[in-house]
């Protein structure tokens, strides 16, 4: 039977990959925390959510504002309970080749990715270690293999697994499991701002990527939510410290 009283944060949960996975958490049965910077952003969410008869709220917070995410997973804890399912998905792209790059470019992507998720994680974890009960998703990528264009959000990513994999062996002791979740190409307005910027129409650059992929089509952000929903699971209970890439075939 889904557990009412798990509380769950998912960031950047506005739109895409973020709001398909609150959805899904919600499904489950989970009271979801909707975040992103906006507070009104995160409500049509938390709408949709409470139209299909689940329990949200929405937050607004800069996950690399300490204060912020502090006075964020407070709020969370005295309105809804203590967070036990933490999912950062919090991202921004600023894609360029290296020798473009901007310092800006660079420490924005880092901020978000990374710092987000050590700031949310840094918050959360003393509900869960309380609890004796947590999950950590965090939301890694292939690009973390290298993507020309992205050494900023490549090195993010790829950071993202080692942060993820230390949080693993630091916090399994308390019943506390961490996992990243590595999306292959996924139909978001982020993969579209990346065909914008190549030069090519969505549709077709949608195209051209499906033909690459072992199963033939794009990705959705519901295939990233069922398998954040997977690990938030007590069946998940013996899954700590990996990588799963999420990407229609099979990446190293």
């Amino acid at each position: 039977m889904p557990d009412q009283s798990r509380v769950a944060i998912v960031t950047g949960a506005a739109r895409g990959i973020g709001a398909a996975t609150a959805a899904r958490l919600a499904a489950d049965g989970l009271t979801v925390a909707v975040v992103d910077l906006d507070e009104n952003t995160a409500r049509a969410t938390v709408d949709d959510i409470v139209a299909a008869g689940g329990q949200a709220l929405a937050i607004g917070a800069d996950v690399s504002d300490r204060a912020q995410v502090q006075a964020a997973v407070d709020r969370i804890a005295t309105e809804l309970g203590p967070p036990t399912v933490l999912v950062n998905n919090a991202g921004v792209l600023r894609d360029n080749l290296l020798f473009k790059m901007t310092d800006a470019d660079w420490d924005t992507v880092m901020s978000v990715h990374l710092r987000g998720a050590f700031l949310f994680t840094q918050a959360a974890q003393k509900h869960m270690v309380d609890q004796r009960w947590g999950r950590i998703i965090n939301l890694s990528s292939t690009s973390a293999l290298g993507n020309r264009g992205q050494v900023n959000y490549a090195a993010a990513k790829a950071g993202l697994q080692g942060f993820t994999k230390t949080l693993a062996i630091e916090l399994g002791q308390f019943g506390i499991t961490a996992n990243a979740v590595a999306p292959g190409f996924i139909a978001t307005d982020m993969t579209a701002a990346t065909a914008a910027r190549i030069g090519m129409d969505f549709e077709e650059f949608q195209k051209h990527v499906a033909a690459e992929i072992p199963v033939r089509r794009i990705g959705r952000p519901e295939d990233i939510a069922h398998t954040i929903s997977f690990l938030a699971s007590d069946g998940a209970s013996f899954v700590s410290g990996q990588v799963i890439y999420v990407a229609g075939g099979p990446r190293d």
